[in-house]
C-alpha cells in the first residue's frame, strides 16, 4: 500500500489543544459504548459474545477512520486481538499503538456504587470497569488521531493492536506475534496500558515487573474426617496450606522466596508513604508490609500475593479435617531477575515448605518477563517535549510500575532496535482492578494532547 505523498504542516499547539478539548464529549460516548460491554475474557464469568462485540466495536472504530488491513485476529488463547494500519507520508516512521479491550472481573458487584458496566460520571470523573485499564487507553488512541487528522493529518504509520485477553495473561497476542513477526514490526510502541504517577503529574513507565501465577494443592487423606473424631492426630491440608503460605512472608511482611534477591534499590521518582497509604487505602494503624522506600517495595523487588483459596466458606461449614486445599499464587518478578527462574525457585521452596509429609503439586498457569525501556532514546525525549506542553508547568517523569504487561518482553525480543515508552490512564486515584474503577476526563484529554504531540515530535526527530 502507498503512504501519502506529503508531510502536513505542524499544526499549532493551542489549536491542536482546543481540537482534543473538543473531541472530548465525543470520547466520553464512546467510552460509554465500550464500557457497556462485559469483555471479561473468561467464558467461565462471562460470555464469549460479549469479547466478539468488543473487538468488532474497535475494528469498526478503526475503519471509520480509515484504517486499512483492519482484521480480527484469532490468537492461540481462543480470544480476537484487533489490527489496522493507517499509512503516512512516505518516508515517516512508523509507530504502533497497543491497548486492550479485556477487563477484570467486577469482583463484588454490590460494592459498586454504580452499575460497573455503565460508565457514570460522578465527583469529577467516570466510573465503569475498564474505564482506564484498559477501554480508556483505546479511546485515547482514536482521539489523538482524530486532532492531528483534523489539522492535515497523522504525520508517521500507525498500526494499532488492541490485545483481547490482557488481563488473564493466557499470552495469544505474544505467540500471536512471535509466528508473524512482520505484523507489528515498527519503529516505536506506544503502550497506552500505564499511567501517570499521580493525576496531573506527566509520567512514563521505564520498568515493569514480570510474573509468575501458580496453583499449589495440599492433600492429607483420602476423604475429609469429622474434626471431633479425627482432629488431633489426622493431618488437615487446610492447615498445612496455611503453613506453606505464611513461609511466603518473614516477619515484617517481605516477600521470601528461597534463592530469590529481595535487596534491590530504586534509583529515581520516591512514593512517599503517606501518599502510597492513601493511593492504597490502608486503614488506619495497619502497618505497610517490606522494608526499603515504598518505591523499592513496589519497582524493584519481588511481591508474592495468595489470590485465592480453595476451601469451605464459613457459612454451611462442617466440622471436618480436610484432606485437600488448594490455593492461586502470584509472584511478581522485578526487573534483573528471570521469570523462569523465579518459578522454579518458587516451585522448590513451595515444596520444601510443605508441613507433615504431605502430597503437594505445583502447576504453573502463567508467566511473563520483567521489562526495562531504554529512556535515553530519541522517543523518550519526543514524549518529554510533548508532556511539556500538555502539562503546563511540568515536566516528564520516569516511574516504575509493579504491574506485568508481558508483551512487552515479546515487543522487544522481536525488535530489539524498537522503542518502547508506556503512558496511560491507570494513575492511583483510578483503581484499576478493584470495585469502582473509574478514570480522569482530565487526563484522558490531556494524555491524548501528548500522545498526538509526540507522534508530531517522533515524525520530526533525526534518528
Amino acid at each position: 500500500m502507498e503512504a501519502s505523498p506529503t508531510t502536513p504542516p505542524r499544526p499549532d499547539h493551542a489549536a491542536l489543544a482546543a481540537t482534543v478539548a473538543a473531541l472530548q464529549s465525543r470520547a466520553k460516548a464512546e467510552l460509554t459504548e465500550l464500557v457497556a460491554f462485559m469483555s471479561v475474557a473468561d467464558e467461565a464469568q462471562f460470555p464469549k459474545s460479549e469479547c466478539e462485540a468488543a473487538a468488532g466495536w474497535v475494528a469498526g472504530a478503526l475503519r471509520a477512520e480509515g484504517f486499512e488491513d483492519v482484521a480480527l485476529l484469532d490468537t492461540p488463547d481462543g480470544t480476537q486481538s484487533v489490527y489496522g494500519y493507517l499509512p503516512g507520508p512516505a518516508g515517516a516512521p512508523t509507530v504502533l499503538l497497543y491497548a486492550h479491550y479485556d477487563v477484570q472481573p467486577t469482583l463484588d458487584e454490590a460494592a459498586w456504587i454504580s452499575p460497573p458496566f455503565e460508565l457514570t460520571e460522578r465527583d469529577g470523573r467516570w466510573y465503569g470497569r475498564g474505564a482506564a485499564d484498559c477501554k480508556g487507553g483505546v479511546v485515547m488512541h482514536l482521539t489523538a488521531l482524530r486532532a492531528l487528522k483534523a489539522h492535515g493529518g497523522v504525520p508517521v504509520n500507525v498500526k494499532v493492536i488492541v490485545e483481547g485477553s490482557e488481563e488473564q495473561g493466557t499470552g495469544g497476542l505474544q505467540r500471536y506475534a512471535e509466528a508473524h513477526p512482520e505484523l507489528l514490526a515498527s519503529d516505536a510502541i506506544l503502550i497506552g496500558d500505564a499511567g501517570n504517577f499521580r493525576v496531573g503529574l506527566p509520567t512514563v513507565t521505564a520498568t515493569l515487573r514480570g510474573m509468575t501465577l501458580v496453583q499449589v494443592r495440599v492433600d492429607t487423606l483420602e476423604g475429609g474426617l469429622h474434626s471431633g473424631q479425627f482432629g488431633g492426630a489426622a493431618p488437615d491440608a487446610l492447615a498445612a496450606l496455611i503453613r506453606v503460605l505464611d513461609s511466603l512472608r518473614a516477619e515484617d511482611g517481605s516477600t521470601t522466596v528461597d534463592g530469590l534477591a529481595a535487596d534491590a534499590r530504586w534509583e529515581g521518582l520516591q512514593y512517599p508513604e503517606e501518599d502510597f497509604r492513601k493511593d492504597a487505602r490502608v486503614l488506619d494503624g495497619v502497618e505497610l508490609i517490606g522494608s526499603g522506600t515504598v518505591a523499592d517495595r513496589l519497582w524493584a523487588r519481588p511481591a508474592v500475593t495468595v489470590l485465592g483459596i480453595d476451601c469451605p466458606p464459613v457459612v454451611g461449614a462442617t466440622p471436618s479435617v480436610h484432606a485437600g486445599a488448594r490455593a492461586l499464587i502470584s509472584l511478581r518478578v522485578p526487573p534483573g531477575a528471570d521469570a523462569a527462574e523465579a518459578t522454579k525457585l518458587l516451585t522448590a521452596h513451595l515444596q520444601a515448605a510443605t508441613p507433615w509429609g504431605a502430597r503437594v503439586a505445583v502447576e504453573q498457569v502463567g508467566e511473563g518477563q520483567p521489562f526495562r525501556a531504554d529512556t535515553s532514546s530519541p522517543a523518550y525525549a519526543s514524549m518529554a517535549e510533548a508532556m511539556r506542553v500538555a502539562y503546563p508547568g511540568e515536566e516528564m517523569q520516569v516511574s516504575g510500575m509493579g504491574g506485568s504487561i508481558p508483551l512487552c518482553n515479546t515487543l522487544a525480543a522481536l525488535y530489539p532496535a524498537t522503542e518502547i515508552l508506556l503512558i496511560g490512564l491507570s494513575e492511583p486515584e483510578a483503581q484499576i482492578h478493584a470495585v469502582n474503577e473509574s478514570v480522569s476526563p482530565q487526563e484522558l484529554e490531556r494524555l491524548s494532547l501528548a500522545e498526538a504531540l509526540f507522534l508530531l515530535n517522533y515524525a520530526a526527530a533525526e534518528r
